[in-house]
C-alpha cells in the first residue's frame, strides 16, 4: 500500500489538463503506441468535438523509481463550471492534486476554486506551469502569482509543456515524493467509495470505488451500505483504458466491480461497498449532495415515448450524478420530467447525450431556477416551475437564489465587465488587483439573471480572457411577478416565466414580436398576448388568411358586397372559437434567444 499513489489533474478550462495526461500516460508507457490518441482519456465524441473535459477519467499508470515499482491512480477532472461536481467527486478520492496553470493566461477564476475544493479535502498540491513551449510564455510571473496564492517556495513549482513533453520526469518524481500514500487499513472491515458508475447493455451496472479500508475480492458477497442491497461481485478489476480483471482490489487502490446490477436507482455516487458477512459500523462520510442551479422540463417529441425517456435519463444520470429529475407534466406538451442541471452548457450536454446515446429527441422548456414562495398563511414553498406558483393574492413574497460571482479579467475590460453586472442587477462586493493588469471582481447578483446568456455575453465583452466562477449564498426577496403567454386567451405554460417586475414590460413585448414571427398563420386571427396577472401588458396579432369574397360581385348595390363580408366575419368568429393554435417547437426554443 505504500507504494500506492492517488492524484487527479484540476485546472481551469482549456490549462491543458488532458494533454498533459497523455503525457504522464506515454512516460509509464501505460498505452501502446497503437493505443494513444491526442486527448486519450476524452473518450466521448462530445469531448472530442467540443475540445472539453465533461466527464472524470480514471486510469491506473506503473512507474518505476529508485528500483521501487509504484502504482499511480490518476483521474483526469473538467475544467468547467458547469461540471465542478465531476471534479468534487474526483478530489474525493485522491490524496495529491496536480494544479495545472497556463503559463500564458495565468491564474483563472476555476483554478482558483478547484484549488480551494482540493485544500478542503487536505490534498497534497504539486502545481504546475504549463505550455511554457509557447511564445506568449510568462513563467516567472504566473511562478510569482502561484506563490503568493498558495504560500509555497517557488523551488516547488513544477515547469512542463503538454505539447513537447517537457519536465514530465519532475512531475512523475514529485508525485512519488510528495503525495502522501493513501491510509487505511487491510485487516479493517471493507470500506469503498463509488465515486462513479456506467451502464453497459450486456452486463449491467459498472460501479468505479476506492478502497478506503479492507480488501475486495472477485466472487465476495457485497452489500451497498445506504440501500442495504446484497450482490455477488463477479468481476472486480483495475481501470486503464479497458477494465482489466484482477482476483482481489486492496486498500488505497481505485477498481471497479460488475455484478449484474440493472435497474440504475440501486446504484448511488457516494453509497459505501462493504461485505455482508462482516459489514463496515458507517458509511464513508464527506461525500456531498449535488445542488442543481437550473431547471427545466424534458418532453419527449412523441407523447407514447415517455417510459423509453424515464429509462434513458436513468441510465445518464449513473453516469452524471448531478442529473436531478422528477416527473412533471404541462398542458403543452404532455407528460415529462422537470431536470435540474448545474448550468446551461451542463442543460445542453444532456440533451445532446439523449439524442446521441439514447436516441431520444426532446423538447426542453424554458430554464428557470428554484424559488422559496412565503404565502400570508405563513407557509415557505419551493416552487422550481411558474405553474406551480400559488393564487396571486395568497403570495406574501417571494425569494430568489442569490450567488456570489469571482470575475477575473484583463483591468482594459473592467469598465464592460462593471456594466454587465450591473444591468443584471449585481452588487459589487470587492475588487482586487491581482497584478497590474488582472483584476478580480466580487459581485452579489441573482442566479437567475446569470442563468441565460450571461457567460456567453461576459466571454465576448473580453474577449474570451474573462473567468468566472460562482457559489450560493442563499435567498433573498425580490420584487418577482408571474408573466404568462396568452394565445387566443389561452395560457401557454411552458412558456410562462417568473421575471423581475423592471424586466417583465420589455420582456413580454419581446416574446410576442418574437412569437409572430414564428407562429404559422390560421384561418382566424391569433391575439398573442403577455400578462401579470389580468393586467395585459404587450400583444401583437397574427393576420388571418383571408379569401376575397367578394369577387364575384359586380355592379349593383353595396349592401350585396356588406352582406356577404358580414357572412364571412360570423364564420371566422365561429372558427376562433374552436380552432386551436399548434405552437412549433421553434418558439420554446427561440426564448433562450431572445437577444
Amino acid at each position: 500500500m505504500k507504494n500506492i499513489r492517488n492524484f487527479c489533474i484540476i485546472a481551469h478550462i482549456d490549462h491543458g489538463k488532458s494533454t498533459l495526461a497523455d503525457r504522464l500516460l506515454e512516460a509509464t508507457h501505460t498505452l501502446t503506441e497503437r493505443e494513444m490518441a491526442a486527448q486519450v482519456l476524452d473518450s466521448m465524441d462530445l469531448e472530442k468535438e467540443k475540445g472539453i473535459t465533461i466527464k472524470s477519467h480514471a486510469i491506473q499508470m506503473r512507474y518505476r523509481h529508485n528500483s521501487t515499482d509504484y502504482v499511480l491512480n490518476l483521474i483526469d477532472t473538467p475544467g468547467h463550471v458547469d461540471f465542478s461536481y465531476e471534479v468534487s467527486r474526483a478530489i474525493a478520492s485522491c490524496e495529491g492534486a496536480l494544479l495545472v496553470v497556463d503559463a500564458t493566461q495565468g491564474i483563472q477564476a476555476q483554478t482558483i476554486s478547484n484549488l480551494y475544493l482540493a485544500l478542503n479535502h487536505d490534498l497534497e498540491i504539486i502545481p504546475v506551469i504549463n505550455k511554457i513551449d509557447m511564445e506568449a510564455a510568462m513563467v516567472e510571473e504566473v511562478r510569482d502569482q502561484i506563490v503568493e496564492l498558495i504560500g509555497c517556495p517557488p523551488a516547488a513549482v513544477l515547469t512542463a509543456s503538454g505539447k513537447t513533453g517537457a519536465g514530465i520526469a519532475e512531475i512523475l518524481q514529485a508525485i512519488v515524493q510528495r503525495v502522501p500514500a493513501p491510509a487505511g487499513s487491510e485487516a479493517a472491515p471493507l470500506q469503498a467509495l463509488i465515486f462513479d458508475s456506467v451502464f453497459n447493455s450486456f452486463r449491467g451496472i459498472i460501479a468505479y470505488f476506492k478502497v478506503q479500508n479492507g480488501v475486495i475480492r472477485k466472487g465476495d458477497k457485497v452489500k451497498f451500505f445506504n440501500t442495504g442491497k446484497e450482490y455477488e461481485a463477479d468481476e472486480v478489476g483495475i481501470l486503464q483504458l479497458k477494465l482489466c480483471p484482477r482476483n482481489e482490489i486492496r486498500t488505497g487502490d481505485v477498481g471497479y466491480i460488475i455484478s449484474g446490477i440493472k435497474t440504475a436507482p440501486e446504484v448511488k455516487v457516494g453509497d459505501t461497498i462493504t461485505h455482508v458477512e462482516t459489514p463496515c459500523r458507517e458509511a464513508i462520510a464527506g461525500f456531498e449532495e449535488v445542488k442543481p442551479m437550473v431547471f427545466a422540463g424534458l418532453y419527449p417529441v412523441d407523447a407514447d415515448a415517455y417510459e423509453d425517456l424515464r429509462a434513458s435519463i436513468e441510465k445518464l444520470q449513473l453516469n452524471d450524478a448531478s442529473l436531478t429529475f422528477e416527473p412533471e407534466s404541462s398542458l403543452a406538451l404532455g407528460f415529462g420530467f422537470r431536470c435540474g442541471f448545474l448550468g446551461l452548457l451542463h442543460m445542453e450536454i444532456i440533451q445532446e447525450r439523449l439524442y446521441r446515446e439514447f436516441n431520444m429527441d426532446v423538447i426542453t422548456t424554458v430554464p428557470n431556477v428554484s424559488y422559496i414562495v412565503h404565502t400570508t398563511q405563513g407557509e415557505a414553498l419551493h416552487v422550481h416551475n411558474p405553474s406551480g406558483l400559488p393564487a396571486p393574492t395568497l403570495i406574501d413574497h417571494i425569494d430568489e437564489p442569490y450567488i456570489r460571482a469571482q470575475i477575473i479579467s484583463k483591468a482594459e475590460y473592467y469598465g464592460a465587465i462593471m456594466k454587465l453586472c450591473l444591468d443584471k442587477r449585481g452588487v459589487l462586493k470587492g475588487q482586487h488587483y491581482l497584478t497590474s493588469e488582472r483584476v478580480e471582481l466580487t459581485y452579489d447578483m441573482p442566479l437567475a439573471e446569470i442563468v441565460f446568456d450571461f457567460y456567453d455575453k461576459l466571454k465576448s465583452i473580453s474577449r474570451g480572457y474573462a473567468s468566472f466562477d460562482y457559489q450560493t449564498i442563499g435567498y433573498e426577496k425580490a420584487d418577482l411577478v408571474k408573466l404568462d403567454v396568452l394565445l387566443n386567451g389561452e395560457p401557454v405554460d411552458a412558456l410562462s416565466c417568473l421575471i423581475h417586475r423592471d424586466n417583465a414590460y420589455d420582456f413580454g413585448r419581446r416574446m410576442c414580436e418574437k412569437l409572430k414571427d414564428l407562429i404559422p398563420r390560421q384561418q382566424f386571427d391569433i391575439a398573442i398576448q403577455a400578462a401579470i396577472g389580468a393586467k395585459i401588458i404587450a400583444r401583437e396579432t397574427v393576420k388571418a388568411l383571408r379569401k376575397d369574397v367578394t369577387a364575384k360581385c359586380y355592379g349593383g348595390d353595396i349592401t350585396r358586397k356588406r352582406k356577404l363580408l358580414e357572412k364571412q366575419k360570423k364564420g371566422k368568429k365561429r372558427m376562433r372559437q374552436v380552432g386551436n393554435v399548434e405552437v412549433p417547437q421553434q418558439a420554446f426554443l427561440a426564448v433562450l434567444k431572445l437577444d
